[in-house]
């Protein structure tokens, strides 16, 4: 039995240019139809989602736990970690592909130098699930800054 499901879904209507969707998170109800197009992926969002920004929040989100559980057991409970995530999205062999997610913390983390602070960072993403559902197909780059 799987410690936990959620479940979202999408109405999508029309082609790809020029059609639009309508996400709903089924499990939560933390947000009702989000709307979704193409031109949100590729041009300016405009008010809407896309499913990079959605990978970007769920890295930065699930990271962020992870770097709070690693600095935990090591004895160097967060003040607090700020986590910016950007997701990318390139055309590779002709079609468009995630490409890369960039993560970039910083923390308040009594007790810590900056060299503890890198390791135990590098440590976290690789315990990340979200880094880890990932990795061999996105780059993952962290960078991270302890804050005074």
């Amino acid at each position: 039995m799987p410690m936990a499901e959620r479940k979202a879904s999408v109405v999508w209507n029309g082609g790809l240019a020029d059609g639009t969707g309508s996400m709903t998170f089924a499990s939560s109800n933390a947000a009702s139809e989000l709307p979704v197009t193409w031109a949100a992926r590729t041009e300016s969002p405009d008010g809407k989602t896309s499913p990079e920004e959605l990978i970007a929040a769920a890295q930065a989100s699930c990271y962020a736990m992870a770097f709070s559980n690693v600095l935990g057991q090591a004895g160097h409970a967060p003040e607090q970690l700020t986590v910016d995530c950007v997701c990318t999205l390139d055309m590779v062999d002709g079609g468009p592909k995630v490409t890369k997610v960039d993560l970039n913390v910083t923390g308040k983390v009594p007790g810590l130098d900056q060299s503890g602070f890198d390791e135990l960072a590098q440590q976290a993403e690789k315990g990340c699930p979200i880094s880890n559902s990932l990795r061999g197909n996105v780059e993952i780059a962290v960078t991270a800054n302890l804050a005074s």
